[in-house]
């Protein structure tokens, strides 16, 4: 399960994550300029749905005790340059 909680706005936004599952759960603290979050979705979603959404990616490629506990959205796509392309069928509804 991944939660997603906007805890500011403004430049950037930013979002605590918490992902659980059997073996236990891990926290995040993740930020997003509103620039990055439009070039991403073009505003299809949620800012809140577009982190939930990356984090799907993200550990379709690594544990959940692997991914930082703290990012800036902006930075995904330099350990992952598929990212981009594939985000939006993470962002499709399922």
């Amino acid at each position: 399960m991944i939660e997603v909680r906007q805890s500011a706005g403004g430049d950037p936004l930013k979002f605590e994550v918490v992902v659980r599952d059997t073996a236990g759960e891990t926290r995040h603290v993740v930020t997003m300029a509103p620039a990055t979050y439009q070039e991403l979705t073009a505003g299809r979603c949620t800012p809140a749905k577009c982190v939930e959404a990356t984090f799907r990616f993200l550990l379709d490629r690594e544990p959940k005790e692997q991914i930082l506990a703290r990012f800036d959205m902006a930075v995904v796509p330099h350990y992952y340059p598929d990212f981009v392309a594939k985000l939006p069928n993470y962002l499709a509804p399922s």
